[in-house]
């Protein structure tokens, strides 16, 4: 199974971007995401973009995310 997480787009620098989530930020490639661009969600996974999704998707998912965190802990 793979897992995938939305992240905010922040800055773009040619093929590579600055992504953050929930205050962490990490750089990653776009290269299978053309057109995406700052305040872009997208799917990462494995270091890459993989896909711009709906910031209403990024946010479920992320409280999704925020849930099976809070059980565990």
């Amino acid at each position: 199974m793979c897992l995938a997480i939305p992240l905010t787009v922040q800055k773009i620098d040619q093929n590579k971007a600055l992504v953050q989530a929930n205050g962490l930020s990490q750089e990653i490639r776009i290269d299978f995401v053309p057109g995406v661009k700052v305040g872009d969600e997208v799917l990462v996974h494995a270091g890459f973009a993989i896909e711009i999704i709906d910031a209403g998707e990024a946010q479920k998912t992320r409280s999704i995310y925020q849930e099976i965190f809070d059980e565990i802990q």
